[in-house]
């Protein structure tokens, strides 16, 4: 029986449900096995490995383009669904697989924003769903933004300095070793960009570092001064845990606190 609009947006936004859930997991193991691809190529290989990994990687692209055109055509207003920021992102992630037979070599630069996808599961829990509090969740955030900002430049710095300093950045690991030293103000300086684009590259994620990591630890400060006025008293009706310390009354369903 084939799915109608509704039902396959419910399925593909759905993390409750079994259906729901075996999606959207499925999706996130192969952004993550993607993305490992995309790192074990930039090492040298044997033909076969290196050929049955593109395989692989063309599969995972034609999952994404799939998935991609169905939430297009579930979603109720398309304009607002091709310009959110979820739907660029996986536009990012399979405009290369497109544009690619053109052979426009840079939009393999495009690739390695795959990793950003996992945002959405994030957002609703899905991959932490143990955690209760949004102080937690705010945590998680900021650890993954830290770690996709380093990814993504990582990748672009990489496909930018291999082919004019290949001895220095030979692997991925070597750029991602750059941008830890860079990000973390150690500066070693050991490992250096020495292309123009390299070194913009460079600036941009120091800029986008400075500007995502304070704002989410700012939203993180402004939970933990909210709490800190609240003590834990669980209301009967719903079940929410903390409340002001004057507190008669449930602020969620307005029951009568104990």
């Amino acid at each position: 029986m084939l799915l109608t609009r509704k039902q396959t947006e419910f399925y593909l936004t759905d993390l409750e449900t079994p259906i729901g859930k075996a999606v959207n997991l499925a999706i996130a193991a192969l952004v993550l096995i993607s993305s490992g691809i995309f790192v074990a190529q930039t090492y040298n290989l044997p033909g076969d490995i290196r050929l049955q990994l593109d395989v692989v990687d063309k599969i995972i692209l034609i999952i994404f383009a799939v998935e991609y055109i169905l939430r297009l055509w579930s979603a109720e207003n398309k304009i607002n669904y091709i310009f959110s920021f979820y739907a660029i992102i996986d536009l990012l992630a399979i405009l290369p697989f497109f544009i690619g037979l053109v052979d426009i070599s840079f939009i393999r630069l495009l690739r390695w924003f795959r990793i950003l996808r996992l945002i959405r599961f994030i957002d609703k829990k899905f991959l932490f769903s143990n955690l209760s509090t949004a102080d937690s969740i705010i945590s998680i955030r900021i650890l993954f933004t830290l770690f996709a900002i380093i990814f993504v430049y990582s990748g672009l710095i990489y496909q930018v300095e291999h082919p004019v300093n290949p001895q220095v950045y030979g692997t991925f690991l070597d750029a991602f070793y750059f941008s830890v030293v860079t990000m973390t103000t150690v500066g070693f300086g050991d490992v250096t960009p020495i292309s123009e684009l390299g070194r913009l590259l460079t600036v941009l994620m120091i800029l986008t570092g400075v500007t995502l990591i304070p704002w989410q630890v700012g939203d993180l400060i402004k939970g933990l001064v909210k709490t800190a006025n609240q003590v834990q008293t669980s209301c009967l009706g719903c079940g929410l845990a903390f409340h002001d310390k004057d507190a008669d009354f449930c602020k969620r369903c307005g029951a009568k606190l104990p």
